[in-house]
């Protein structure tokens, strides 16, 4: 894409956690910054996504240019990345898949969206599939305190169950194999996300503010409610024959209990967090 064109996305997406208008709107995207493989300096590109469990997927499309992308050149000379998604930023090891795994993880974006199929066959190439596994360490936060952090990661779920319900009614009748990951990795994140705040940001609160008991309680109450919904949800993405309303149903369900307890836990913790 155009450098400007790119710019004016990589600003929008920074200044809005995330969150981007125009044909990226409701689309997954990320910022991938990569390093030169000529120039050593550093430069960065706006990419749609697919969930992959504990990593994500990237396809080097080039909107069916017959040339991968200058960043599949990067990656391959540099496979250590950085990765900003919204709610954090942090490094990554970039990993071209080959073989019997490319094919998968292709025909399943090819399942969700033909588009890439379309690309493919414009290019002329096989276009590269590229894995992100974040690297174990701290992230970094795109918030300027606590309080912000929270309700940015929270925002960050809320979008993913709104683009998880879009992908649900947009199904067919025999519901497609990417939807299912999409679902287990929310699942598998959200869980992952409770289980740091109850052994790690709550007790800490708890200690220092022993008035914020109650609502503590509360929240861990939510989160058991929470984890028994998406403990449903998995159930039913076991079930080969399970419809897409069927789905609907406990997606719906999650989005609801869900986005109640996230506004309240913001309620009761963001003017602790933050100071007031």
């Amino acid at each position: 894409m155009p450098n400007d064109f790119n710019t004016s996305i990589i600003d929008e997406f920074r200044s809005n956690n995330g969150r981007v208008g125009g044909m990226f709107e409701g689309a997954r995207l990320i910022l991938l910054t990569t390093t030169g493989a000529r120039s050593g300096r550093r430069h960065t590109v706006p990419l749609g996504y697919l969930p992959d469990g504990e990593r994500i997927l990237v396809i080097g499309s080039a909107g069916g240019s017959p040339r991968h992308p200058a960043w599949v050149h990067n990656l391959l000379a540099e496979p250590v990345v950085t990765v900003e998604d919204g709610a954090f930023s942090y490094r990554a090891t970039a990993t071209v898949l080959s073989g019997a795994e490319r094919d998968e993880a292709f025909a399943r974006a090819v399942e969700q969206e033909q588009g890439w199929a379309d690309y493919e066959r414009q290019s002329g190439r096989t276009l590269p599939v590229v894995a992100l596994a974040a690297i174990p360490g701290p992230p970094g936060f795109n918030a300027s305190s606590p309080g912000e952090a929270l309700r940015v990661v929270h925002d960050a779920f809320r979008r993913e169950l709104a683009v998880i319900r879009a992908e649900v009614a947009g199904s067919g009748p025999v519901l497609g194999a990417q939807l299912r990951v999409n679902c287990l990795t929310l699942c598998a994140n959200l869980h992952g996300h409770h289980v740091r705040e109850d052994e790690g940001m709550f007790p800490g609160l708890e200690q220092a503010y022993p008035e914020l008991g109650p609502a503590i309680a509360r929240l861990r109450d939510e989160h058991e409610v929470v984890a028994g919904l998406l403990a449903r949800l998995r159930a039913a993405l076991a079930d080969p024959g399970l419809s897409r309303e069927a789905l609907a149903v406990e997606v719906d369900a999650l989005t609801s209990d869900l986005e109640k307890h996230l506004d309240y836990e913001e309620q009761a913790l963001i003017p602790v967090l933050d100071g007031v």
